[in-house]
């Protein structure tokens, strides 16, 4: 499993690096547009196609993905695990958490990518586009504790369900900011794409160091019982 995780990052990593020259060659921005003007009201692209409650809707469930929010629940999380002196699982969905965030810090301004502005912001904005920062943090938190889960829960149903709801909230957070306006589809899919590739490779780095353990462990009892 491990060496399938580590090829699914360089997979992903790939993807990203592909996708990202894309978009700053400009290849993708008629794409980008078009998804864009596609969700909106033509005699008034300040409205969102469909029921009013859709723009209340993607508000909300944008705000899963916010810095509070996410920041929030990985402290509770955290000192949680703490409390139960699981501390290298605690550690683990800090570093994890934490990491997503100033990757996507970097990653922002190294690519300075402007909002789109082919349609009307529903959503204040006041950083760069690419990646999606939404997109990549809540990938990284969700997905992370989603592994958390599937590693706590019993039976094969409970443990596809937490990493389902993880997947599914990441999603939804995604797309609501490609509703609201405030980023390109490419922005939201290249933020998903790191944002799984960094907590795959922090579960992977976490599955190594435990296995590490292990081995010494069991080395230090053969040498005590031998």
């Amino acid at each position: 499993m491990l060496l399938v995780g580590s090829v699914l990052v360089l997979a992903l990593i790939w993807i990203f690096a592909a996708l990202a020259d894309k978009v700053m060659e400009g290849d993708t921005r008629q794409f980008d547009d078009w998804v864009l003007s596609s969700l909106r009201q033509p005699s008034d692209p300040s409205q969102l196609k469909g029921p009013r409650w859709l723009k209340w809707g993607a508000e909300d469930i944008t705000a899963l993905g916010s810095p509070t929010v996410l920041g929030l629940t990985v402290l509770a999380v955290t000192g949680y695990l703490f409390l139960h002196q699981l501390y290298r699982n605690g550690i683990f969905i800090f570093v994890a958490s934490a990491g997503g965030w100033i990757l996507n810090s970097i990653l922002k301004q190294v690519f300075a990518r402007t909002r789109p502005d082919v349609v009307p912001h529903l959503r204040e904005v006041v950083s760069m586009s690419f990646p999606s920062g939404h997109a990549l943090t809540s990938a990284a938190v969700y997905l992370t504790l989603g592994a958390l889960l599937m590693r706590i829960a019993e039976g094969r149903l409970a443990k596809y369900y937490c990493m389902a709801i993880a997947m599914f909230v990441t999603f939804l957070v995604g797309t609501s900011r490609v509703f609201l306006g405030v980023h390109y589809p490419t922005d939201v899919v290249a933020g998903w794409l790191l944002g799984m590739s960094w907590a795959l490779l922090c579960w992977v780095v976490e599955r190594t160091l435990e296995r590490r353990a292990g081995l010494r462990r069991e080395k230090l009892e053969h040498a005590k019982n031998g």
